[in-house]
């Protein structure tokens, strides 16, 4: 395994975070003019889909105010496991939507799990990248939310042609898959060094930083010189 594939690999799945926000942000563009979504939520009207589309922000906003002190409280990585497990939910609630309330609030749920996602994915990400590499690390978020969209606009497109209500469930449903994928994953994920520092775990941080930096090497001089740095700007 080369020295950069722990950093790749951590930064790359916890930007499932920004595919998301991404795909969030896309479904309900074709959604609201799918024949089957009129019918089903008896064709809402403009202010009407303007409250379903924009409950998602809200919800943001909501999770954008949250997720500093969580991530500072409970760290970087708890609060992306909750992300996705706020997301999931949320995605289910709108998948069984049978009203317009149950489907609003569906869409304010994923948007509190964004608004997790999206401060704190990048944070870690920084975090756990040397300071050579993180700006194409963090990248990698941006990269993912542009996927995200593009890839519901995929599936949006390819349910249409499908003559029930599954032709806008199972856009909203799909959102399940990587939420539970980036639910899982976390558990595997390290703790952010800056945080355990910041915490008092400097011996975790050093366990980590060794993982990440030097083949699982703690006693490395680099590791060394990085726990330095850390203490310094803390």
């Amino acid at each position: 395994m080369k020295k950069d594939t722990p950093k790749y690999v951590v930064s790359s799945i916890v930007a499932l975070g920004g595919f998301l926000f991404g795909y969030d942000i896309g479904i309900m563009s074709s959604i609201q003019e799918m024949d089957s979504f009129n019918k089903y939520f008896n064709y809402p009207d403009s202010l009407a889909i303007g409250v379903i589309v924009s409950s998602l922000t809200i919800g943001c906003f909501v999770g954008s105010l949250l997720s500093a002190p969580l991530a500072d409280r409970y760290s970087r990585k708890l609060t992306i496991v909750l992300g996705a497990l706020v997301c999931t939910t949320g995605s289910a609630i709108t998948y069984a939507s049978i009203n317009r309330a149950m489907l609003i609030s569906g869409r304010f749920i994923n948007g509190v799990s964004i608004g997790f996602l999206s401060s704190v994915v990048p944070m870690y990400q920084s975090e756990t990248s040397p300071s050579a590499n993180r700006g194409r690390m963090v990248s990698l978020q941006q990269w993912a939310i542009t996927w995200g969209i593009f890839i519901a606009f995929g599936i949006d497109y390819g349910c249409s042609y499908i003559p029930s209500t599954r032709q806008f469930r199972l856009p909203l449903g799909l959102q399940i898959v990587p939420g539970i994928v980036l639910l899982c994953a976390m558990a595997f994920m390290p703790f952010s060094p800056r945080w355990l520092v910041a915490n008092d775990h400097v011996s975790d941080a050093r366990q980590v930083l060794g993982r990440l930096r030097a083949y699982g090497h703690a006693s490395a001089p680099e590791v060394a010189e990085e726990l330095r740095l850390i203490h310094q700007t803390i």
